[in-house]
């Protein structure tokens, strides 16, 4: 579990494939701090797990799976990537509930400067986009941002100074990919209001049919 609240900007050294899996080798110094095999780390949102640690830096495992759902596959050596440990019972809680399981990626389409912040407008799947609140929360490439705008095909957030120099969006460009994960509260009451609609339905179906008629000698 994370919270969105980026530790630091790493660098890829390397990335390997063998197959349909590979290693991601990332160059970082903050979240090694007392990193141990098998603790998770958030790279760009996806919570990936440690499975080789050196000096400054550590290699994770990246399945089929990951590269389909995350612009992972998009990364190349000497790419930035937003790094943050899982979190901390004893830590205070800055951002947002964050898994780091991306549930899809979007694109950005325009950036756009007013005053001390800059507007990034990200275009993404309506059905993604359900999940988006109006000033509720939204984590893109790892970072916990404020939804400041969304319809039925774009939604916006708006980027503070410190944010900008913290993370890695405003390096991105448009036409770039971002991995997008919802507000996992959203999610659970969206399924949960969709079983009791199902539940309603069932319940308010006639049981009188063809089958039921022909039984009673209709």
């Amino acid at each position: 579990m994370f919270t969105g609240i980026v530790e630091e900007v790493g660098i890829v050294k390397n990335i390997t494939a063998s197959g349909k899996s590979g290693k991601i080798r990332i160059c970082a110094n903050k979240v090694l701090e007392d990193v141990h095999l098998g603790d998770s780390i958030a790279v760009n949102g996806v919570c990936l797990t440690v499975c080789e640690v050196f000096q400054n830096e550590f290699v994770a495992d990246v399945m089929m799976e990951t590269v389909r759902a995350t612009n992972l596959s998009t990364l190349t050596r000497n790419s930035k990537v937003n790094l943050e440990r899982a979190m901390s019972l004893s830590s205070r809680f800055g951002g947002h509930i964050v898994t780091g399981h991306v549930d899809t990626t979007g694109t950005i389409v325009d950036f756009k400067k007013e005053e001390n912040a800059v507007w990034i407008s990200i275009k993404a799947d309506e059905d993604f986009l359900d999940y988006v609140v109006y000033k509720g929360s939204i984590t893109i490439d790892g970072v916990s941002l404020t939804v400041a705008y969304v319809d039925k095909k774009i939604l916006k957030v708006s980027i503070i100074p410190h944010t900008k120099e913290s993370t890695t969006l405003l390096g991105k460009k448009v036409g770039d990919l971002v991995n997008l994960e919802s507000d996992i509260i959203g999610k659970y009451v969206k399924r949960f209001t969709s079983l009791s609609n199902e539940d309603d339905k069932n319940k308010n179906k006639s049981k009188i049919d063809l089958d039921f008629l022909m039984k009673n000698g209709f």
